[in-house]
C-alpha cells in the first residue's frame, strides 16, 4: 500500500494574537453544516485583560492530562477543584515527598470540592468555565448544571450517557449561548483537516460508505456478588451518582473499569466512537441518522459486549449521497476491509471513483495504481489554534469551537444509538426531530433512564 501524506501530530495549544485566534477559529469551522454553525459562537463573559476562572471536576487520570491542556493556555486561572477520591485531589492540592524535602502542591490556594452539585451552585457567579473529565454517567448532570448557571462546559467524550441526555445539552447550551467544546482532542490535528479536504475536494468520488472500526475492548464480565466497605478517601455515593447503588467492590468500578457496565458507560463504542466516528461525521456532512442495526454476543443486563458491529443509515445531505455507515470493534474488528488489509484502528471511506484508508495520523488512497503522484488539494481549513485553547478563547471573545456541542451532540447522540439498538436486539427506525424510536417501545425506552433523586437530568 502506497502511504500518501505525512504522518501529523495534533497541534500543541499556544498562545496566539486576539486576531489570529478569531481568524483560525472562524476558517476553522468552514465545511459545517449550517445547522451546527448557528450554534457555534458564544457570548464572550470578561472584559479584553480579565482572567478566565476555571473550575475542573475530576482531577485524575484523563482529568489530568485536561487540567494540564486547559492550564497550557493563557488567559484562565484554575480555582477550584472537584473529585469524589481524596486521594487524588492530595496529591495536586498537598506538600508531596519526604519531610523537610517536601514539594509545594500545584494547586495550593484552590476551593476544593466532593460534590460538583455544591461546587456549581457555590461558585456561582465566581467561576466562568468548567472541565467535566468525569466517568460518562456524570457528563450530563455536571455539564446541565454548569450550563444552567451560565458557565461555559468544556466536556469529555462521548459528550452524555443516553442519547437523550446529548439532546438536553446540545439545546440548553445553545439557548445559554455560552462556549462549548467536547473533549475529541483529536479533532485539532492537522492529519484530520487534511482527510476533510481531501474527501471534500472529490478525489475519491461521491462518498456513500464508510466503515470505521476500533480494536479495544471494554466489556464482558459478570457482576461481583458481595461488596465492602469503600476506603475512607473514596467518596462512594457520590461516584455512584444518578447510577443505581450498588456495593464498592475493588477494581472492579473505580478505577478505570466503569466502562464496561451499562450503568456507568457504554463500552469500547463509547469510549472511542467520538473519537474516530468524528473523522467521516466532519468530512460528510453527516448529521442523524434515520435507521440502525446492531450485532455481537447475547445482551448482557450488566456489562457492554466484548465485540460489537453497528450499522447506520444516514441521508441524502444536499448533492451527497445517502451514507451506509459501519462501526466495529473488540473481537468483531476486521482484518481486511474492502479487500485491504488493514491495522486494528482506523476508517475507510468508500467513494464512487476510489477509496481513503485514515488514522490520527495518516491516510492513503486506494487502488494504489491510480493515485501515484496524488497532488492533495490546497489547503482551506487552516491549523487549529489547540483544542483547549479554541475553547478558553470562545469562553474569552464567543469566537467558534470546532468540537461545540451542536456539532458533538449529534455526533454523541448517534454513537450511543448503537448501544440503543443492540440492546434492543432490532433495527431500530429513529426521529431525530420527536428524540424517538418509532418501530419498538422497548429500544424507545433506552433512549433514557431514571436517576436517582438529585441527580436528574432534563
Amino acid at each position: 500500500m502506497e502511504f500518501l501524506g505525512m504522518p501529523t501530530r495534533p497541534t500543541a495549544a499556544r498562545r496566539v494574537s486576539r486576531r489570529t485566534a478569531i481568524k483560525s477559529l472562524s476558517l476553522g469551522t468552514a465545511g459545517l453544516s449550517a445547522g451546527v454553525f448557528t450554534s457555534l459562537s458564544a457570548r464572550p463573559s470578561l472584559a479584553a485583560n480579565d482572567t478566565l476562572q476555571v473550575a475542573c471536576i475530576g482531577v485524575a487520570n484523563r482529568a489530568a492530562d485536561n487540567i494540564s491542556g486547559v492550564s497550557g493556555v493563557a488567559g484562565q486561572t484554575i480555582v477550584a477543584l472537584c473529585d469524589i477520591d481524596d486521594t487524588y485531589l492530595d496529591r495536586l492540592t498537598k506538600p508531596t515527598g519526604e519531610p523537610g524535602k517536601q514539594k509545594p502542591p500545584r494547586f495550593a490556594d484552590v476551593r476544593v470540592y466532593h460534590d460538583y452539585r455544591e461546587l456549581i451552585d457555590k461558585e456561582a457567579g465566581k467561576v466562568d468555565a468548567v472541565v467535566v473529565s468525569t466517568a460518562d454517567h456524570h457528563h450530563a448532570p455536571a455539564s446541565i448544571r454548569a450550563i444552567r448557571k451560565g458557565m461555559h462546559v468544556y466536556c469529555e467524550k462521548p459528550l452524555a450517557h443516553t442519547v437523550a441526555e446529548a439532546r438536553v445539552l446540545t439545546d440548553e447550551a445553545k439557548k445559554a449561548g455560552i462556549a462549548t467544546q467536547m473533549g475529541t482532542q483529536i479533532h485539532a490535528s492537522d492529519n484530520y483537516r487534511r482527510v476533510v479536504e481531501v474527501i471534500r475536494s472529490g478525489a475519491i468520488g461521491p462518498v456513500d460508505e464508510v466503515h470505521v472500526w476500533v480494536g479495544k475492548n471494554w466489556g464482558g464480565g459478570e457482576r461481583p456478588e458481595g461488596g465492602e466497605e469503600p476506603p475512607k478517601s473514596l467518596h462512594w455515593d457520590l461516584w455512584l451518582g444518578p447510577a443505581p447503588v450498588r456495593p464498592f467492590v475493588p477494581g472492579r468500578y473505580h478505577p478505570a473499569q466503569w466502562r464496561r457496565w451499562w450503568d456507568f458507560g457504554n463500552g469500547t463504542l463509547g469510549d472511542m466512537g467520538c473519537h474516530y466516528m468524528d473523522l467521516p461525521f466532519w468530512a460528510l456532512d453527516l448529521g442523524s441518522p434515520t435507521a440502525c442495526e446492531a450485532e455481537g454476543p447475547p445482551v448482557h443486563k450488566e456489562t457492554c459486549p466484548l465485540g460489537l458491529v453497528v450499522r447506520y443509515d444516514f441521508p441524502a445531505r444536499g448533492d451527497m449521497p445517502a451514507v451506509k455507515f459501519t462501526w466495529y470493534d473488540g473481537s468483531m474488528t476486521p482484518k481486511e476491509v474492502k479487500g485491504q488489509r488493514v491495522p486494528g484502528s482506523g476508517v475507510m471511506f468508500v467513494g464512487r471513483d476510489g477509496m481513503m484508508f485514515a488514522d490520527y495520523t495518516s491516510y492513503r488512497l486506494f487502488p494504489q495504481e491510480k493515485f501515484v503522484g496524488f497532488q492533495p488539494p490546497p489547503q482551506t481549513i487552516p491549523k487549529s489554534i489547540g483544542h483547549y485553547a479554541e475553547w478558553i478563547q470562545a469562553c474569552r471573545e464567543g469566537t467558534p469551537t470546532t468540537c461545540n456541542f451542536g456539532y458533538s451532540g449529534l455526533l454523541s447522540e448517534a454513537v450511543l444509538l448503537g448501544s440503543v439498538a443492540y440492546r434492543a436486539g432490532k433495527r431500530i427506525e429513529w426521529d431525530a426531530a420527536a428524540v424517538k424510536v418509532t418501530n419498538s417501545p422497548e429500544a424507545d425506552a433506552l433512549v433514557r433512564k431514571a436517576y436517582r433523586s438529585g441527580w436528574e437530568v432534563g
